[in-house]
């Protein structure tokens, strides 16, 4: 009886140090926010992702079509939030 109950606590143990490790997942640089202000596009056009602003896309001379292309944050269907402290495209 004691033998199973050692198994079944390092077996909890060993679940939990896995569920953290996975939970702590770097968020890369250029997607770290604090507040929704810190997300722009990630790309010029068309865009369904977001970044941080110090990694924004120069979209000097870059010309886009009227197009409200589904699945996009054009015309309104979405924005750029910060959630969970990283940037991420809010589709409607």
């Amino acid at each position: 009886m004691i033998t199973i109950k050692k198994t079944i606590i390092i077996l909890l143990i060993t679940t939990l140090l896995i569920l953290i490790a996975c939970n702590n997942q770097e968020i890369p640089q250029e997607l770290k926010c604090t507040s929704d202000s810190d997300c722009v596009s990630a790309s010029c056009c068309h865009s369904n992702s977001c970044v941080n602003e110090n990694f924004k896309p120069d979209c000097t001379g870059i010309r886009c079509t009227m197009e409200c292309a589904p699945e996009t944050m054009d015309c309104g269907q979405g924005s750029c939030a910060c959630e969970n402290n990283k940037c991420e495209a809010v589709i409607n």
